[in-house]
């Protein structure tokens, strides 16, 4: 179920840009740091998404985006290559 969930998110989200995307989950992480991982109200129970997962989403999304954006998170970075002796 947990799965079928997950699967049903990216493909809500595949339609908006990364961007939107980051704000969704952003929303969805603070959903579930003020209220909680899951709860109960009489007979039926709540379980918003995964924390962990949402928080590697988020990653991967803050990632994205600052390549959209062209920023400079590595502009002062540089590559070596050394090939053999």
């Amino acid at each position: 179920m947990e799965n079928e969930r997950e699967e049903n998110l990216e493909k809500e989200l595949s339609f908006v840009s990364p961007k939107e995307q980051l704000q969704i989950v952003n929303t969805a992480i603070q959903s579930v740091l003020e209220g909680g991982q899951s709860y109960k109200i009489g007979t039926r129970m709540l379980t918003r998404a995964n924390l962990t997962e949402l928080v590697r989403l988020q990653k991967s999304l803050l990632g994205l985006v600052a390549q959209d954006d062209n920023s400079n998170l590595f502009s002062d970075t540089y590559r070596a290559v050394f090939d053999g002796r």
